[in-house]
């Protein structure tokens, strides 16, 4: 697995990252408390094509650093360098929650690497709600993995998930093997979040990626998206929060209005930057 060294604002950090395919780059950037496992079924789906880079930042999976407090930019950082490690030298960003906060913040303060940005259930800024609602997943999180893991299907899945009676306590036990402690200090970097300052330089086309069902992300951050990045078009989708967990097999990467789909089209936006009517 590739790793590559990168200086962070409280010390260094060796990303570990999956590289797969070949083409156009494409950079996959994980949300909270999960990994670059996240994306097996995009990278699946885009790597017959493309060159797919999804790294682990700090607090997931392989990547080590220093332990102590991130930042966004040092998330951003660690994304940029894997690009970079991997020899693109520009590609199409998509992110989901937190990557889609990093992915923003990569292409605000790197316009010229980005060719096309995804960003699905991103935000602006951290509202009071959301800080709430994080700081009570830090405390779930900092009792008890287990029950953390037990409430996120019920926070990020939407009813398409619970109407095909899957077995959610398989589910459950995969989520809290995955957890990291480092969780803890994305969480941090979520409540920190603030992007105002650097959308108006985003220079990409941008797909604003919606769940209908999204619990987590207030509707509103959208619409700030949409107001602040001058390129960006909106899409929604049927889904929870956890869009990519929901359907990790990429089983409705072909039907219309799935997340899978809306991140592929989002892959050619050079080529197509024009989306189609909304399902």
């Amino acid at each position: 697995m590739p790793h590559v060294l990168v200086r962070l604002s409280g010390g260094d950090a060796v990303v570990e990252y999956d590289l797969s395919g070949s083409g156009p780059g494409v950079v996959l950037v994980h949300g909270t408390a999960t990994s670059r496992l996240q994306w097996e079924g995009l990278t699946s789906a885009l790597n017959d094509r493309f060159t797919v880079v999804a790294p682990d930042y700090s607090g997931s999976g392989g990547t080590t650093d220093h332990g102590g407090p991130l930042t966004l930019a040092d998330l951003s950082a660690e994304v940029l360098a894997a690009a970079d490690h991997a020899g693109l030298g520009s590609f199409h960003l998509v992110g989901h929650s937190l990557g889609a906060a990093v992915a923003t913040h990569l292409a605000g303060t790197s316009p010229d690497r980005v060719l096309s940005l995804a960003l699905h259930a991103g935000w602006v800024r951290t509202t009071p709600r959301m800080a709430a609602e994080l700081l009570y997943w830090k405390e779930v999180l900092a009792a008890d993995v287990s029950l953390f893991a037990r409430m996120l299907p019920l926070m990020a899945f939407g009813p398409r998930y619970w109407s095909s009676a899957p077995d959610n306590e398989t589910l459950v036990r995969d989520l809290a093997s995955m957890i990291s402690p480092g969780a803890l200090r994305q969480i941090d970097v979520d409540l920190s979040v603030d992007l105002a300052s650097v959308l108006g330089s985003i220079s990409a086309p941008t797909l604003v990626l919606a769940s209908t069902h999204d619990r987590v992300i207030e509707a509103a951050q959208q619409e700030a998206l949409l107001a602040g990045i001058s390129t960006a078009r909106y899409a929604e989708i049927d889904a929870g929060h956890g869009a990519p967990a929901e359907d990790p097999a990429g089983s409705s990467a072909g039907s219309p209005g799935s997340w899978m789909s809306w991140c592929s089209l989002a892959s050619h936006f050079p080529w197509r930057p024009w989306l189609p009517a909304l399902p």
